[in-house]
């Protein structure tokens, strides 16, 4: 399985940027996708994730400027982050799991897509 993720850039504060990931391989549609974040010097963090029934669960810092959202049909996911900050900007990873009625426990990680949010 491969995850792609594409769409990072640099933004002004308060611009909006697309990020995609495309799963490959033996994906299963009914993995939970989200997103993950890395600061410079700091832990990498929970974005948002949803699963495949649409079940959705976002970080409060994101919360009410991100949005989530996954074509089953095409293994995709997508992160709409609108009004971002400077403290947005960090390397965001693609990530997808079994889904938790899943005996199967397994994860998988994309490349990461760097997002700077200028001031």
């Amino acid at each position: 399985v491969q995850l792609q993720a594409s769409g990072g850039g640099l933004v002004q504060a308060g611009g909006s940027l697309r990020l995609s990931c495309a799963a490959s391989g033996s994906f299963f549609s009914s993995n939970t996708m989200g997103w993950y974040r890395q600061a410079p010097g700091k832990q990498r963090e929970l974005v948002s994730t949803i699963t495949s029934g649409g079940t959705i669960n976002y970080a409060d810092s994101v919360k009410g400027r991100f949005t989530i959202s996954r074509n089953n049909a095409r293994n995709t996911v997508f992160l709409q982050m609108d009004s971002l900050k400077p403290e947005d900007t960090a390397v965001y990873f693609c990530h997808a799991k079994s889904p938790r009625w899943s005996n199967a426990r397994y994860e998988y990680w994309g490349q990461g897509t760097q997002v700077t949010v200028s001031s």
